[in-house]
């Protein structure tokens, strides 16, 4: 109905008057199915004779591929185990020549180098500052005893990222290179990769190549390329004209032009994108715990199911400081190679040019080779090291004893008056008046191409048998991408408005991007167990980010001279506001929204883990039942609820950028 009321002045009465009328139909019909529901039956839940066996279908192609295809399987797996295999003995595991009593026994490097290069690569980057961070980030791991676990994760990234990095490169010029094939393929096939829930991605590699690091370093490629890809058309695009103008005036050729012209000028961009994907396949390879990947995400899974939180909390915590230390570190690199490399001797000795490096080097060989005859030097010996988990069962201990009565009231409370009510509305809601108000959304924001396809998409959910898990799905998500706005947009609007709580929140928020997921179910499964209301509040926490961080940024985007001429004009503080700064924000506030949907949608997904009864939780039991079809069909779903959101949300922002 805004949306209505603002095109009044835009297009004229008669063209809001007919939209009003069509609305009023629509939600009329709606109501009618409502009421009449035992009657029109078949338009309200979906008649189980007429759903199609799409998880079968599914379900026999897996299988046919598992039986004709596992030579080629079996060949990709020993050739990525290769330098996978090699990773881990390298951080993790020791090297080992030869069989039998005979072998022998190479270290891994040394804990003391690791922690060294860290500290280094930290002051090469950022300086002495940085270098605190993510040298300490580091010790704090080998302190807590999480040095394997969190090495077998570092391992697994190390050759993931790369792999990621070359592909979404390659892919990203082939896109910009070719603009048909990036609207026609690529674009869309990233925006299924990127709403497909990561569990989804572990059904068809577990069942193709088994369960083993290889597949959980397979899921993590896929699942952590689009980033590198959208950065590389965006930077790529962004080049100057004039540079590639003179670039042909060099005489270079295609290739000169686009690996020493092209590819070096949008290396800012780039590097963002190399950040983004470090970070994914870290919340990735966690996940991915579940299929034989190990390390910390495993030592998480193993607390949780057995319900020791202490446990489960301290691995948390040291997924955390392992995010923050590659987060950092990478932030930092590409801020490093947006600045001019005019100043960079590049005459001398190797050691001078690159002292950190040089001194990292060193250390990490005498470390190591310390290591044979020292122990210690491999890994801190477990006398030395630290544990919190007694601190956090203490912890819990107390808040059951003390805060039981106010938490489960507040937990009952919210079930019984705000999500059961709701949940109960979503499950009964017409399949049919749904399809008919989402296509009538869409015809009106976007046109009949955009109206057919959310229709499409959302038949998909209805025609598979999956609508009462598909409305639990959007039950949940959209409560908690309600509450996370309700909390986030007024944050972002007090931080724009004062510089002294951008400098509060902006740390806070910047901690929370870098969590992996399960780090938000740890704390708040401690006090408020498993199921719905747990969920929701893992859910907002993870959520709320970028409703702060688009609010800050578009209000404190709106151009200067807009601002002094509302002044002029003698505006109030508050009249300036709400008639100037955010009417001009709100396309960048509607993308905040959507980007908290989306990832409202990506958590709940994460919390089958604890009991939700949604899409998440169809995914999560095909997951241990190794069931394909079923897995898939409700990913699939899932990505679509995600498209419809993203859509409409981007097509009422351009709406709104348009009238603005």
């Amino acid at each position: 109905m805004a949306l209505l009321a603002s095109d009044a002045h835009a297009t004229g009465g008669r063209p809001v008057q007919k939209w009003l009328v069509i609305w009023a139909a629509a939600l009329t019909a709606v109501l009618v199915l409502f009421l009449l529901r035992d009657t029109l039956s078949f338009a309200v839940r979906y008649p189980v004779e007429a759903v199609i066996p799409a998880a079968d279908w599914v379900s026999a192609i897996m299988k046919w591929l598992k039986t004709n295809i596992s030579t080629f399987t079996r060949l990709i797996t020993a050739t990525l185990g290769v330098p996978l295999e090699f990773a881990l003995d390298l951080f993790a595991k020791n090297f080992k020549i030869g069989h039998g009593p005979e072998a022998i026994t190479l270290p891994r490097l040394s804990w003391l180098g690791i922690c060294a290069s860290a500290y280094l690569a930290g002051r090469a980057f950022g300086g002495d500052k940085l270098a605190l961070i993510v040298g300490g980030c580091f010790v704090y791991i080998a302190l807590f005893g999480k040095w394997t676990s969190a090495m077998l994760t570092l391992g697994l990234i190390s050759i993931a990222v790369p792999f990621c990095i070359l592909t979404g490169l390659l892919v990203g010029v082939a896109a910009w290179r070719r603009p048909w094939l990036n609207q026609m393929v690529i674009s869309p096939a990233l925006d299924l990769m990127q709403t497909i829930p990561t569990f989804a991605y572990l059904i068809p590699m577990l069942l193709l190549f088994g369960n083993s690091p290889v597949s959980a370093m397979i899921a993590t490629a896929i699942f952590a390329t689009p980033p590198m890809v959208r950065a590389t058309i965006l930077g790529l695009s962004r080049v100057p004209s004039d540079i590639v103008d003179f670039s042909e005036m060099a005489g270079c050729t295609k290739r000169q032009k686009l690996w020493r012209v092209l590819i070096p000028s949008a290396r800012p961009t780039l590097m963002v994108g190399v950040n983004q994907v470090i970070m994914l396949a870290l919340n990735m390879v966690i996940i991915a715990s579940m299929i034989g990947a190990g390390g910390l995400g495993y030592d998480v899974l193993l607390a949780l199911r057995a319900l020791k939180v202490g446990e489960a909390m301290e691995a948390g915590l040291a997924i955390v400081a392992l995010a923050i230390a590659l987060d950092r570190l990478s932030q930092a690199m590409a801020a490093r190679q947006s600045k001019t490399s005019a100043e960079t001797d590049k005459t001398g000795p190797f050691w001078r040019r690159y002292p950190n490096l040089t001194l990292a080097i060193v250390i990490m060989v005498v470390t190591t080779a310390v290591s044979v005859w020292v122990p210690a030097f491999t890994q801190l010996p477990k006398s030395m090291t630290l544990s919190t988990a007694p601190m956090w069962k203490a912890a819990l201990d107390w808040a059951t004893v003390n805060l039981f009565d106010v938490i489960e009231v507040f937990r009952v409370s919210l079930i019984l008056y705000v999500l059961n009510p709701v949940r109960a509305f979503c499950e009964n809601f017409p399949w049919a008046g749904a399809v008919l108000l989402l296509g009538l959304a869409g015809f009106q924001l976007g046109g009949p191409r955009l109206s057919l396809t959310i229709v499409l998409l959302t038949l998909f959910c209805a025609v598979t048998g999956l609508w009462e898990k598909t409305m639990s799905t959007v039950y949940l998500c959209g409560i908690s991408a309600f509450i996370a706005c309700l909390i986030g947009v007024p944050i972002g609007l007090m931080a724009s408005r004062s510089d002294r709580v951008a400098r509060i929140v902006t740390p806070i928020i910047d901690t929370l991007q870098v969590l992996p997921s399960f780090c938000f179910i740890i704390p708040v499964v401690m006090l408020f167990r498993v199921g719905d209301v747990t969920a929701m509040i893992a859910t907002v926490l993870f959520a709320v980010v970028p409703a702060i961080r688009y609010t800050n940024h578009g209000i404190r985007q709106v151009p200067p001279s807009l601002i002094e001429a509302a002044l002029v004009s003698g505006c109030t503080r508050r009249q300036m506001f709400w008639r100037v700064q955010l009417p001009l924000a709100l396309p960048e506030i509607m993308l905040g929204i959507n980007q908290t949907i989306l990832m409202a949608l990506a958590m709940i997904i994460i919390c089958a883990m604890i009991g939700t009864r949604d899409l998440g939780q169809e995914v999560f039991i095909a997951l241990s039942k190794a069931d394909a079809g079923r897995g898939i069909v409700a990913g699939l779903a899932i990505a679509f609820i995600g498209i419809i959101a993203d859509r409409l949300f981007n097509a009422l922002s351009e709406r709104s950028r348009a009238r603005g």
